[in-house]
């Protein structure tokens, strides 16, 4: 973790869009894909391929003691599942593909969920409000305003719509390396928190469960799961701060 918060330069921005791009196409590529059947270290490979072939590397294998191009997290499961030949996905899952790239020495981080149809409605729901909370913190990354405005917002919209946003972890800077400061908590108090400055490059990646926000941390070191044992989603974009408000690096 870097010590100071590092602002990014229009042409870093340029450099960090290029890994983020690779992202959103293998994002794409997978949504045309049916998963019904896949086991997760398959897709784990599957997608470590095209990171390959796109002139890049897998960021997450930069990180101490993880060896894979994923976090792949099933249901129930919250973050930081590992990729594995026994775990098969079904119908009716959904599913949480969490990716790092980096090329040219330049970082970024992307993840979405996945529901593997037919999944029930209240999956559906969990989903789509997920994803509309992590465009709704978006909106708010203009230069001036407060991390409190953007996380009381994702917090409000999660709260109002039923679910619960996870404390335990948090979004984080990211451009030149896996993880930088400033942590980025999607919860707070509209006014308060730190000052969002142009240059920032952040990777917003709210996690909402179903039930409680309590998480439990399995015996694999890795692996969180809801203490309740009911559904979590999570989306992921690195975005940038300019002049203009936010910029997408991953879409």
């Amino acid at each position: 973790m870097k010590k100071k918060i590092s602002l990014k330069s229009l042409d870093d921005i340029k450099r960090i869009k290029e890994s983020g791009k690779i992202i959103a196409e293998i994002f794409k590529v997978i949504a045309g894909l049916s998963l019904n059947g896949l086991s997760t270290l398959e897709i784990d490979k599957f997608i470590e391929d095209i990171i390959h072939k796109s002139k890049a590397r897998p960021s997450f294998k930069t990180v101490v003691n993880y060896n894979h191009a994923t976090c792949i997290s099933v249901n129930n499961e919250v973050v930081h599942g590992i990729p594995s030949k026994k775990k098969i996905i079904k119908k009716g899952d959904i599913v949480k593909i969490d990716i790092g790239v980096v090329k040219n020495g330049y970082f970024a981080d992307g993840c979405y969920t996945f529901s593997v149809k037919p999944v029930s409605k209240i999956a559906d729901k969990l989903i789509s409000v997920t994803s509309e909370a992590l465009h709704k913190g978006i909106d708010v990354l203009y230069p001036g305003k407060r991390m409190g405005d953007m996380g009381s917002v994702i917090q409000k919209y999660v709260e109002d719509s039923g679910f619960s946003i996870v404390r335990d972890y948090t979004g984080h800077g990211v451009g030149f390396a896996v993880h930088e400061l400033p942590g980025v908590l999607h919860y707070g108090v509209k006014g308060k928190g730190r000052l969002i400055q142009e240059g920032m490059v952040l990777a917003l990646e709210p996690i909402v469960n179903e039930g409680k926000y309590n998480i439990l941390v399995l015996e694999d070191g890795w692996t969180a799961v809801t203490e309740d044992g009911k559904l979590s989603a999570q989306f992921e974009h690195t975005v940038a701060v300019t002049k203009d408000g936010p910029d997408v690096l991953t879409e």
